[in-house]
């Protein structure tokens, strides 16, 4: 496995790579990732996984500063993953000039996340644009837990034309049912044990669709309530069309229930995709 820290470097490695399979990453390494590198595996000759903890998408607030850099940790569980070329820039290499062009989501982008994280998406949107123009690859893989995240950037590829296929893995989940995420470490083991109860609540709201009930407000309420009652300082609960994000018509069939919280300082991120019949 080679680990490669400059663009042009890169690029030379990868000049006669075949296809790429593509897993961009911010480091901290999780059994979600490591699967990402597994699949990609089936979807291209070379296998490249990048790791950058990008400013663009960190607020003010946020914990970029304390955001743990385990690159060495990483690239061993990236090579026993199977991964081929480990691309790990500087914030220096990756805007070696001041990034004045930004990518523009889409309105979704402001909304559930984005509403609480403004900026954030425009700055996933913008490394994710710069990385695929490095990287070229001819497929990226990306997980299901940061949905939006999925979304902002299924419609940058279609919108800007960009020549690859993105590919959806399911969310790899801790026994407990807790969504594997980097952030899980900044949880105490108090908290760490009431974690699950974020994808419970979501899972119970889930099955009240299946069921039948379609008063979306009073179920978001609900859940939102449930979790207040615990301790959580709730973000948003929603229930949205999985197709494109927005609240549900009376013909939608397939659903997304979304959810974000605080427990302590950790917010924690997870949905779960429904489809009824009508």
């Amino acid at each position: 496995m080679d680990l490669i820290h400059t663009i042009p470097e890169l690029q030379q490695r990868l000049h006669s790579a075949g296809s790429v399979a593509f897993v961009p990453t911010m480091g901290n390494l999780h059994a979600g990732h490591l699967e990402l590198v597994r699949l990609a595996r089936a979807h291209g000759a070379t296998v490249v996984a990048s790791i950058f903890v990008n400013p663009l998408q960190f607020g003010p607030q946020e914990d970029f500063d304390a955001y743990p850099r385990t690159l060495d940790a990483d690239c061993a569980q990236l090579q026993s993953a199977g991964c081929d070329v480990v691309f790990a820039p500087s914030v220096a290499e990756m805007y070696s000039v001041p990034q004045q062009i930004e990518i523009l989501p889409p309105p979704i982008a402001r909304e559930l996340c984005g509403a609480f994280r403004p900026g954030h998406f425009q700055g996933v949107a913008t490394v994710v644009a710069k990385l695929f123009n490095i990287v070229q690859p001819a497929v990226a893989l990306f997980g299901k837990k940061d949905y939006q995240q999925l979304f902002v950037i299924r419609a940058l590829v279609q919108q800007l034309n960009y020549p690859l296929r993105i590919v959806a893995a399911e969310t790899l989940r801790a026994a407990d049912g807790l969504a594997l995420s980097s952030r899980n470490g900044y949880l105490s083991e108090q908290e760490r044990q009431q974690a699950p109860r974020l994808y419970a609540v979501l899972q119970s709201l889930a099955a009240q669709i299946k069921n039948g009930n379609r008063d979306f407000s009073a179920l978001e309420q609900g859940a939102s309530r449930e979790l207040e009652t615990l301790g959580w300082r709730v973000d948003y609960i929603a229930v949205r069309d999985a197709g494109t994000l927005l609240a549900p018509l009376a013909a939608t069939q397939a659903f997304v229930v979304l959810g974000a919280a605080w427990l302590g300082k950790t917010r924690l991120i997870d949905n779960i995709e429904v489809s009824v019949a009508v």
